[in-house]
């Protein structure tokens, strides 16, 4: 699959978008720096060139990791990142509490002023070892701040040329509406997978109608989608996914069920597990982009794969239909 151009923006991203949450290890029980560098480094000549992160990940450290990596690269590459969340201080919306690497405990904050904004690209920017961010994302709306004054810092940041695109992250229709009326907004970033579709309802609609591109986070459900987990499975510390509904005893059982009968057609195209999730999340009206979570070059492997899978529309019908009879409990 060769890279898409953004519908609203003269910007152009990989299909499947290297999301970098993980490797700056908060909330996934820390992570491996060189093995996160090596796959960062990697991920050009695999095809995946756009890279997403936040400035929350790892608080900095994601974007810190990314700037060294590929500093060399700026040129081959896209990067998109998130600003809103305030891990110091407590301005803006109280969000919720979490700890550090070090099990500091750390409240966090919405917060989405217009100067927060500003000053968050400028100590982004110096992470990330650049002087432009491709696409600038707010990572969750801020009730204390209104939605004006937010855009506005965007406008600021595109007239400076410090960013190239602004978007937005969980923001539903109502929100988006709001947002278009004071700048240009390309693209929202969603959670969505086989196991969470609820956008499909009025926010897919919505996009579609205003060339509003998607951004699909979580595809794989923070990994529950690639058949790796069984019952009773122990997290390290600091990984909140045993906290998720889907990682439920009984969940795990019926989803690793399900996931039997869709390798049956994954061997049929060649194809891993995982790569056949992405591919099919990736074909799904309205999706116009998959984020995967890449930790390591052999998760990076397996995740560029997907652009390469050839499922018909029959095969998304024979998927659908399998889901249609899973019924979770969450």
């Amino acid at each position: 699959m060769e890279n898409i151009k953004l519908k609203r923006a003269d910007l152009t991203l990989s299909p499947i978008i290297f999301g970098a949450w993980a490797i700056g290890g908060w909330m996934w029980g820390g992570a491996d720096k060189k093995a996160a560098i090596k796959a960062l480094q990697e991920s050009v000549e695999m095809g995946i060139t756009s890279i997403d992160t936040a400035a929350v990940y790892g608080f900095g450290s994601s974007e810190e990791i990314i700037g060294e990596a590929l500093r060399n690269k700026r040129k081959e590459i896209q990067i998109l990142t998130k600003f809103g969340l305030s891990w110091s201080g407590k301005k803006g919306h109280y969000f919720f509490s979490s700890q550090d690497s070090s099990g500091k405990n750390v409240d966090l904050y919405k917060y989405a002023s217009k100067k927060r904004i500003i000053n968050e690209c400028e100590a982004s920017l110096k992470r990330l070892k650049t002087d432009y961010i491709d696409l600038y994302q707010q990572h969750w709306p801020d009730p204390s701040t209104p939605v004006e004054e937010t855009m506005e810092a965007l406008n600021v940041l595109l007239a400076q040329g410090k960013i190239r695109a602004g978007g937005v992250s969980n923001y539903d229709p109502q929100l988006l509406d709001e947002a278009c009326k004071y700048t240009n907004v390309v693209s929202d970033q969603v959670p969505y997978s086989m196991l969470k579709r609820d956008i499909e309802k009025d926010l897919v609609p919505y996009c579609k109608e205003n060339m509003i591109d998607i951004l699909a986070y979580s595809p794989l459900q923070r990994g529950i989608l690639t058949g790796k987990f069984k019952p009773g499975h122990e997290f390290r510390k600091g990984d909140s996914r045993n906290t998720q509904p889907y990682y439920k005893k009984e969940n795990i059982e019926k989803i690793n069920s399900f996931l039997e009968k869709l390798k049956e057609i994954a061997i049929t195209k060649n194809a891993t597990l995982t790569q056949l999730v992405l591919k099919w999340t990736l074909c799904q009206p309205g999706i116009s982009f998959v984020l995967a979570g890449t930790r390591d070059p052999m998760q990076l492997k397996e995740n560029a794969g997907a652009r390469f899978v050839e499922i018909s529309e029959e095969d998304i019908q024979n998927v659908n239909n399998q889901l249609t009879e899973l019924q979770l409990e969450l």
